[in-house]
């Protein structure tokens, strides 16, 4: 038995999940576009690198999905995640992850994207531990902002490091993206998928995998 960590949006997914989450969510309440506005501030201030994307991720939820209730927005998660994970992810990371569930790993799905339907993603591909970024609630309503730190570049290596003291056995990491790097470098086999030129190129000086994943 051993371990194995699987980043979510690139590397499980064809493409990145939060945009279309929102998206989702926005065609059943147009009325909503109206308050998109609200996130221009805190825009400006990523792009000026006066915030982070936690940050900007936070206000976007806020102005997209603030004061849904929790049970529409899990009735909406769950519809989202079992389409992702039946449809959306690549044939080449569904044979990886059950090559390591047939040897009986720890499996791990560990995501910067927020705990409105990254658990249910999980749930449907058969991981036993899902990490997740987690939002704030208001009672029985969604706040939207972030109630942890945006578990992305070294939050990720931090929870792997966690998982490690109490995971024996020899470890897997994938990930697509540079920011990926720090926690694929904690483990015995480190494979950065469908990465950049220059990604590729960190990954490799790093002593990491390169692959394509279809």
């Amino acid at each position: 038995m051993g371990l194995a960590v699987f980043d979510l949006d690139g590397t499980l997914t064809r493409r990145n999940t939060f945009g279309p989450y929102l998206l989702g969510m926005l065609v059943r309440r147009p009325w909503r576009l109206l308050r998109l506005p609200a996130v221009l501030p805190t825009a400006v201030g990523f792009g000026l690198g006066l915030c982070g994307r936690g940050a900007l991720k936070g206000v976007l939820m806020r102005a997209t999905l603030g004061g849904i209730a929790r049970d529409d927005l899990a009735r909406w998660s769950e519809r989202f995640a079992t389409h992702w994970a039946a449809h959306e992810t690549f044939a080449a990371a569904r044979a990886a992850l059950q090559a390591h569930a047939r040897a009986g790993d720890h499996l791990v799905l560990m995501s910067a994207s927020p705990d409105l339907y990254v658990p249910a993603i999980g749930r449907a591909l058969g991981f036993q531990e899902i990490i997740c970024t987690q939002v704030r609630w208001d009672g029985d309503r969604l706040d939207g902002r972030l109630s942890t730190a945006n578990c992305r570049g070294e939050e990720k290596a931090r929870h792997l490091r966690q998982i490690r003291e109490r995971v024996p056995g020899a470890a897997s990491a994938y990930g697509n993206s540079v920011t990926d790097i720090p926690h694929l470098a904690l483990v015995e086999h480190g494979v950065l998928v469908n990465g950049t030129r220059g990604a590729r190129r960190i990954a490799r000086r790093t002593g990491l995998t390169c692959e394509r994943w279809r």
